[in-house]
């Protein structure tokens, strides 16, 4: 399982990296979000993947041999809210350069020889 969880956040890093580097808004949005899901799926990963052993500690104070570790869940669900925060505020962010500029592109971007009206 976790070869397939591997190989999976493999193609979804370089999806993402790919997307980052073009040159529309749209795939620039996709590409944040395509690295927001495989940086939960790593940590995911790290934590141990086990099926049907719940996360609870003993009475003696220490955590099963096979069960999955919490931690890593309660941080995948706080990096679900901040990836959301921050796609909305790159929706918000290339929206408004897009009504200011009038392109998606992002190489006419970088110039700054015209006046923008």
């Amino acid at each position: 399982m976790e070869v397939i969880l591997v190989i999976v956040i493999g193609v979804l890093y370089a999806s993402g990296l790919y997307m980052i580097l073009r040159r529309s808004f749209v795939k620039v949005i996709i590409g944040l979000i395509f690295l927001g899901h495989a940086a939960n799926l790593l940590i995911f990963t790290v934590g141990r993947i086990s099926k049907g052993i719940p996360a609870f500690i003993s009475i003696e104070g220490t955590l099963a041999e096979n069960a999955a570790d919490p931690l890593p869940q309660a941080l995948i669900l706080t990096a679900i809210v901040i990836g959301f925060g921050v796609q909305a505020f790159a929706i918000v962010l290339f929206k408004r350069a897009y009504q200011t500029t009038g392109t998606d592109d992002l190489d006419e971007l970088n110039t700054t020889d015209e006046l923008i009206q």
